[in-house]
C-alpha cells in the first residue's frame, strides 16, 4: 500500500474513535504536503514531524472535522477541463470538499487548479 493510502486511512480511523492526536510512521515529501493542505483547510490541526532515532514521526492533532478521506489510486493523470467530473465523482457535494492534485505547480486543490488552467495527477480526496 501507499504511504500516502496508510496516513489518510490512520487519520479517518483514529478521528473515528475519538483520538486528539495521531502518530504515524513512515513520512515522506508528499505526506508532508498532503497533510499542509489538509491543516490550511481546517481538516486538521497543527502537525509536526520528530526525529526518534529510529527515523522520522508525524504527530498531528485531530479537529474531528473529517468524514472521509482516502488517496486516489492508480494515480490518474486529468486535464484541467476534467477536474469537474472528477470532482463529481469523489467528492459529495460541489464545494464540499477538496481534491489534491500534483501539479507542475506542486500539490494544490481542484480549486486552485481550475483557477490557474492545469492539469495534473489525483493524489487524495478529503471532505
Amino acid at each position: 500500500m501507499s504511504v500516502i493510502s496508510n496516513l489518510l486511512s490512520h487519520i479517518k480511523n483514529n478521528e473515528l474513535s475519538g483520538k486528539n492526536e495521531v502518530t504515524f510512521r513512515p513520512t515522506s515529501k508528499l505526506s508532508t504536503e498532503v497533510l499542509r493542505l489538509m491543516q490550511e483547510h481546517g481538516y486538521i490541526g497543527e502537525f509536526e514531524i520528530i526525529e526518534d532515532g529510529r527515523g522520522r514521526v508525524y504527530k498531528i492533532r485531530t479537529l474531528h472535522k473529517i468524514n472521509n478521506c482516502n488517496a486516489i489510486s492508480p494515480r490518474t493523470p486529468i486535464k484541467h477541463e476534467d477536474i469537474e467530473k472528477w470532482e463529481r465523482r469523489f467528492l459529495p457535494a460541489q464545494g464540499f470538499g477538496i481534491l489534491m492534485l500534483s501539479t507542475p505547480d506542486g500539490l494544490v486543490t481542484h480549486t486552485v487548479a481550475k483557477e490557474k488552467r492545469i492539469g495534473g495527477r489525483l493524489i487524495a480526496y478529503v471532505y
